[in-house]
């Protein structure tokens, strides 16, 4: 069955890549709440990255399914006191928003590691109580990671309003691909802008999107977060 929802949801993206004129992005698997007999699955049909939101339960994840040699990407809000972890079990950050984070993860990223690749997280739409940097930010903290030798600035995430009309998104997506190519233009090594979910990733493909972060359409609808698992 998840072989099936893989093979669909790839063709769709293709599809809207294709009517957009615009190249087809990676596909991240976002995996919060689902066993990891689900990812497996998906594993064994080809599928190689994976979104988690919570550090500890991604930790239990990465530890079952070590010997997949999956790619592991942190998508939630990170906390200070949990980037020493994350510095260890990820291999991609897409949450950076703030320079006290930049500092922890770079500390805590071992040595016999590749450096570990992050996006800077913008809240585009400026909205109050969602994280995220506001865009004035980006360069300050973009040259702050490019200060430590223990991570690579890859680019820029970001999650617009949730309008109901799709459509009302296109704005905040299209900022966000001109934050990206005007940070392209000084960093060499950027080349990821991951936006876009189950619900509007056409619209964000169309508008520019390198990386999309598909959930429900992939596995299904989630079970509510359970008491029991931390962030």
């Amino acid at each position: 069955m998840l072989a099936g929802t893989l093979s669909e949801t790839l063709q769709r993206l293709d599809n809207a890549a294709k009517a957009a004129h615009r190249p087809v992005p990676r596909l991240l698997a976002v995996s919060k709440l689902k066993p990891a007999a689900d990812i497996a699955a998906l594993a064994a049909a080809g599928q190689r990255a994976f979104g988690e939101n919570y550090v500890q339960e991604a930790q239990a994840k990465v530890a079952e399914l070590a010997g997949l040699g999956l790619e592991w990407h942190l998508i939630g809000h990170l906390q200070s006191n949990k980037a020493e972890l994350a510095a260890q079990l990820f291999d991609w950050v897409q949450t950076v928003d703030r320079p006290k984070l930049v500092t922890a993860l770079g500390s805590a990223r071992p040595v016999d590691r590749p450096p570990l690749k992050v996006l800077i997280q913008v809240n585009v739409d400026d909205e109050a109580g969602k994280h995220g940097c506001r865009p004035e930010q980006v360069d300050a903290l973009a040259a702050a990671i490019a200060g430590q030798p223990g991570l690579s600035l890859r680019g820029l995430m970001a999650i617009p309003t949730p309008h109901a009309d799709i459509e009302r998104r296109r704005p905040a997506f299209r900022c966000m691909r001109e934050l990206f190519d005007d940070l392209a233009a000084r960093h060499r090594q950027v080349d990821t802008l991951s936006m876009g979910m189950s619900d509007d990733f056409a619209v964000a493909i169309a508008e520019g999107a390198t990386m999309v972060r598909i959930g429900t359409a992939l596995f299904g609808a989630r079970p509510p977060k359970p008491q029991g698992i931390p962030a």
